[in-house]
């Protein structure tokens, strides 16, 4: 468990430290998504095949209501990931933290985080049951989070991710809108999982 954990960890800070780590460097939109699409995208082929690669707890929380999670690790793999999540912020001063546009309301906000996090998830989850291809996988979800990101970002940061969140928000001082952000993207990742395992239980019913 310590390996799988430590996993997690050095794949957050990785996610957090490149991705967040592009807007200190004052990049432009389109970059900053890439470089999170980017970062994920290594994370889940260097630390795949030790911990899954989740790097987000919302993931985790979801994977472990569809499955493919054993209880007694989702709270290392959660604790894991904030910590990652944290060390990354502190290294880079804090750059990146969350916040909801000024043009939208916390239930605009909301939904949208909800909504984005979802269709992440539904992604993760579908190509994992297609492919087992690592690289195929990673590419995947990697182009999802910039895809997502580079629509969304301007709206709520398009954090999907509590961890992505908690460190560099905690880190800059920015704690009001922490909780907005760890239960909508926790809604949307098990609102997917929910959608696939009955979509699942219709499949085994018909068959």
């Amino acid at each position: 468990m310590w390996k799988r954990a430590g996993a997690e960890l050095l794949g957050t800070a990785l996610m957090v430290a490149v991705g967040c780590g592009s807007i200190a460097y004052g990049a432009s939109t389109a970059v900053i998504c890439l470089s999170f699409g980017v970062a994920v995208t290594l994370a889940i082929l260097i630390f795949g095949p030790i911990s899954g690669a989740h790097i987000n707890p919302a993931v985790s929380i979801a994977f472990y209501r569809h499955g493919n999670l054993e209880k007694n690790a989702l709270l290392p793999y959660i604790c894991a990931q904030i910590i990652g999540a944290l060390i990354a912020a502190v290294a880079i001063s804090g750059a990146g933290p969350t916040t909801i546009g000024a043009s939208y309301s916390y239930g605009s906000a909301f939904i949208i985080e909800v909504f984005i996090t979802f269709v992440l998830m539904a992604n993760i989850l579908w190509i994992i049951s297609k492919s087992e291809s690592r690289i195929i996988i990673a590419s995947w979800v990697g182009g999802w989070v910039a895809i997502l990101a580079f629509i969304f970002g301007s709206a709520t940061g398009a954090s999907m991710n509590p961890a992505r969140t908690i460190g560099p928000n905690i880190i800059s001082g920015i704690y009001s809108s922490i909780p907005f952000y760890i239960f909508s993207t926790i809604i949307g990742a098990w609102l997917a999982a929910e959608l696939f395992l009955r979509l699942n239980q219709k499949e085994t019913i018909s068959e």
